[in-house]
């Protein structure tokens, strides 16, 4: 990674509400491109607020966000960009099949919607690469939780991003899951994928992380390398307010993301 070279994302000072609830308050925090950035914090954070205001799904108040050195209001090249959100039961109930679903996620790289031999080939590939390839002409409606989220990681890769943003990519998902979405992720780093990623804990994807960038209350409290501490949900001994929270702002203790 080269600390020299143009963020892939940059947020500065960024602050958004929730109806009349802030959120983010005045977050900074920047990804540069081959880098895995984990967003760490208690339910209520601001983590998931934070990764859908990078794809402009909730609105900014203050501050700004680049993608790619491009202010987000300007940026059009979302091919570059793979989201997976979290998966919810609204996503059930979908009559439409496996390879349907991924096939949606490559719209952005094609033609006027037409499909190419490329197009379909990425997206044999992305099913391949998530263990899904089997199950490619089952509905949607007929998966496991576990293997739902792999159909949604799948789409997002169907596009080929640069970029990859994954909020709480193992939530509910089952072991087996966890095991093939963290060899994913891994091959997808090694490939030179961009990653940012919001986590209740970093359990199995740990060995990937480069950065920990804890959120409290909508303040980053700490921005620095995954050690054992956050990996276990707390910073002991080791109280540190970031010198962006605001003034007062709590230091990290035992317990803050538990």
């Amino acid at each position: 990674m080269d600390a020299n070279a143009e963020p892939v994302i940059a947020l500065r000072g960024v602050r958004a509400d929730l109806g009349s609830r802030p959120v983010l308050r005045g977050i900074d925090l920047t990804v540069h491109r081959g880098e895995v950035v984990a967003l760490l914090g208690a339910n209520g954070s601001g983590k998931s607020t934070a990764v859908r205001s990078v794809i402009g799904q909730v609105a900014i108040h203050a501050g700004e966000i680049d993608l790619f050195g491009t202010p987000r209001r300007s940026f059009r090249d979302w091919a570059r960009v793979g989201y997976v959100p979290q998966r919810t039961t609204a996503a059930g109930g979908v009559p439409a099949t496996v390879t349907e679903i991924v096939s949606s996620g490559r719209l952005s790289r094609t033609r006027f919607g037409v499909f190419r031999t490329a197009d379909r080939r990425a997206v044999r590939h992305a099913l391949e690469l998530v263990g899904m390839a089997d199950r490619a002409k089952d509905n949607v409606d007929a998966l496991s939780g576990g293997q739902h989220q792999r159909v949604l990681i799948a789409r997002a890769l169907a596009a080929e991003p640069e970029l990859l943003i994954m909020d709480e990519p193992m939530a509910g998902v089952d072991l087996a899951s966890q095991e093939v979405l963290a060899h994913t992720l891994k091959d997808q780093v090694a490939a030179g994928t961009t990653v940012l990623l919001v986590l209740h804990e970093l359990g199995p994807l740990e060995p990937l992380i480069d950065r920990a960038v804890v959120l409290r209350d909508g303040c980053v409290l700490h921005d620095g390398p995954p050690t054992p501490a956050v990996g276990q949900h707390a910073l002991p001994g080791h109280d540190h307010v970031h010198p962006h929270a605001p003034a007062g702002a709590e230091p990290i203790r035992t317990g803050l993301l538990s």
